[in-house]
């Protein structure tokens, strides 16, 4: 298991709230951190979705990418702009 690293994870930048107005997303696991610790909503369906496919994509059941795409979905869900990172 290679959350931690990007490997197939591509980079985005999501703009929110709070003094650290810009966090960048690079891996699985911030994008699990994401999603677990600074998610202004938690009860939406698309967050819900994108925690279920960060864990399944965590334990190599579906590529780190739907796991991105499902983050994406949560964050228009919830009003939060994203940017994609070009690397």
């Amino acid at each position: 298991m290679k959350w931690h690293t990007p490997g197939e994870f591509c980079p985005l930048m999501l703009v929110v709230n709070g003094p650290e107005k810009y966090k960048l997303v690079a891996s699985l696991w911030e994008a699990a951190q994401m999603l677990t610790a600074c998610w202004p909503l938690d009860d939406g369906e698309e967050y819900l979705a994108a925690i279920m496919v960060c864990r399944d994509a965590i334990h190599g059941d579906v590529p780190a990418e739907d796991a991105r795409e499902a983050l994406i979905r949560a964050a228009k869900e919830a009003g939060i702009p994203v940017i994609t990172v070009v690397h």
